[in-house]
């Protein structure tokens, strides 16, 4: 596996201009935020050795190397899931290149059921911490030793400084950035009602069908993470409908502008995290 994550890694870095400092994932409807890179370089994911291929609508799969409030940054537009049928490793296997690649920091975005009766479709949320309810853990198997330990510390899974700076961004930029726990589950198949006052009742506040593991895998590597949520439905019982995939694209779609704010300026204030 470290073989190919190597192969993938050069193959980008020949079009690189610099070492990217920030690796970034954008979720389900907000890949238009890699149009706000400037001076980008895109590299369909099929063209690179070894990576997997994006299959759901709203992902371009696309890898954008550029520079984003001023600093150099490679952006997957698009990620992976375990209900595609990836395995873990796979899920993950862009995050591990970008470590390769340079980056300091990683900034993850998905679009997100809100179980938090406070949130409206909308809003964005920092993930202070989670709860993780898929099938399998990314790191199950024989460790690789170049990226980090087997038993991996995730008593602050999300970087704290970077939360702090996040909240600090938003109230600069006149809008409301709601911090809570996600839950992550396999999917594809959306929560039922009772499912989603379970969630709540063990103190989730959003739900979404990936990130975890992306975070786990940063964390084993040491690579400090943001995440934000983008609320697309209301997931609480008797206050949703039908909850569809196009509604929640269209959700997002609509909060991109926001969030491509926020993080642009965390980008361009932030320091490199120790």
């Amino acid at each position: 596996m470290y073989n190919q994550i190597a192969e993938a890694t050069r193959y980008i870095a020949e079009q690189a201009q610099e070492t990217p400092h920030a690796g970034i994932v954008l979720g389900t409807g907000l890949g238009s935020l890699a149009d706000q890179i400037v001076d980008p370089v895109a590299i369909p994911y099929r063209n690179i050795p070894g990576f997997p291929h994006s299959t759901v609508e709203g992902h371009r799969g696309m890898m954008i190397l550029g520079r984003l409030g001023g600093k150099p940054v490679v952006a997957m537009q698009g990620r992976f899931h375990y209900y595609e049928g990836y395995g873990m490793q796979e899920v993950t296997f862009g995050i591990r290149v970008m470590k390769l690649l340079g980056i300091k920091c990683l900034v993850l975005s998905n679009a997100a059921g809100g179980i938090n009766p406070l949130f409206n479709v909308g809003d964005l949320m920092v993930i202070r911490d989670h709860i993780n309810f898929f099938p399998e853990n990314p790191l199950r198997g024989a460790n690789l030793d170049e990226f980090g330990p087997r038993f991996p510390d995730m008593s602050e899974p999300y970087d704290r400084k970077m939360i702090a700076k996040g909240h600090q961004i938003a109230s600069e930029l006149g809008f409301n950035l709601h911090e809570g726990v996600y839950i992550g589950n396999p999917g594809p198949s959306f929560e039922t009602p009772a499912e989603y006052t379970h969630y709540r009742i063990i103190g989730g506040d959003a739900i979404g069908m990936s990130t975890i593991p992306e975070v786990i895998v940063a964390r084993h590597m040491g690579v400090p993470v943001f995440a934000v949520s983008v609320i697309t439905n209301k997931a609480v019982p008797g206050e949703f409908g039908v909850n569809s995939h196009l509604d929640v694209q269209q959700a997002a779609m609509q909060a991109t502008d926001r969030l491509s704010r926020l993080i642009s300026g965390m980008l361009s204030q932030g320091e490199d995290p120790e």
